[in-house]
């Protein structure tokens, strides 16, 4: 077989590469930019790649070739769209990019230069700048959909301290038994891995809740709450599950905690603060949570631009 790159004339109009560093949160968002684009384009394939390591990136951007069984799940003919995040992915995106000659999307502010990339999507809170080849996201993408909601559901997510936020179980109860007396709906909560063991304990007692600790979910569990789910409150230092219960069309409430120090993804946060796309719980009076008006969709108007350019005709 010849390498991959030889013959650049051919191409399957109907394949992604995605590009993946094995990190669960990276590649939901390079998930969540593909399925959205099959959403459009129905006969698109997704293809999953580990990414080169130095030497087989470094050679492959010099030869402009990708030698046989250099990377693991390569197709046999180059795809039409190569997607990743993760800075582990940027050198195989470009080394690809070179080799086929097709289109490379980085999926948040890569640690090359902006150039290097034919499309750079990019979370506000990283202050992405004005070029033709950035676009700027509402937080990272994802795969959440709105599904058949169930009016009287609402959803709690806990997370844990972090290197950005402090934690507070006293104020966080608090918070909770409020919000928990505050009318008839039912209630589901789930903890995280970065919860501490004291606090599930507290979760676990509070009346009025259904509490399932993360280690009692699976892997599907926390999408289907959030389709299902007609609000939602967050701990403020999950900020990626801020961001999928407003895709799944959740109106959406955040729990405060202890901040370390001021940092770009609670600006994020901030920001969808005062648009009114969620609540902060020091603003919130008691009533329902309302959805964002015109929904929240990041990953579909992100393949809508990337359509509009003709890298999947």
């Amino acid at each position: 077989m010849d390498a991959l790159g030889a013959n650049p004339d051919k191409i399957s109009v109907s394949e992604i590469c995605i590009i993946s560093d094995g990190k669960p949160g990276h590649l939901n968002q390079s998930r969540g930019l593909a399925e959205a684009l099959r959403r459009r384009r129905p006969g698109i394939g997704v293809r999953e790649c580990s990414p080169l390591d130095r030497i087989g990136a470094l050679r492959t951007w010099l030869s402009g070739q990708l030698s046989p069984g250099v990377l693991d799940g390569a197709p046999d003919a180059p795809p039409a769209l190569l997607v990743g995040a993760g800075h582990a992915t940027h050198a195989t995106l470009l080394a690809l990019k070179r080799a086929w000659r097709r289109p490379a999307v980085v999926l948040m502010k890569p640690s090359l230069p902006l150039g290097c990339f034919d499309l750079c999507l990019m979370p506000q809170h990283d202050n992405p700048p004005e070029r033709d080849n950035v676009i700027a996201t509402r937080g990272a993408l994802n795969l959440m959909q709105p599904g058949r909601k169930q009016a009287d559901l609402g959803l709690i997510l806990i997370g844990g301290p972090s290197r950005h936020s402090g934690w507070d179980e006293s104020a966080l109860l608090t918070q909770l038994e409020r919000i928990l007396a505050s009318g008839d709906r039912r209630w589901r909560m789930t903890s995280s891995r970065r919860t501490p063991a004291s606090t599930e304990r507290l979760l676990a007692a509070l009346p009025g809740v259904d509490f399932v600790p993360a280690s009692a979910t699976g892997r599907d569990w926390l999408p289907a709450q959030l389709a299902a789910a007609e609000t939602c409150w967050v701990t403020e230092d999950s900020v990626s599950m801020v961001y999928e219960a407003l895709s799944a069309g959740c109106g959406v409430g955040i729990l405060s905690v202890p901040q370390n120090r001021d940092n770009r993804l609670q600006r994020g946060l901030q920001q969808l603060a005062e648009k009114g796309l969620v609540t902060a719980f020091a603003d919130w009076r008691g009533d329902a949570l309302a959805p964002p008006a015109t929904g929240f969709d990041e990953a579909g108007r992100c393949a809508e631009l990337i359509l509009a350019r003709g890298w999947l005709d």
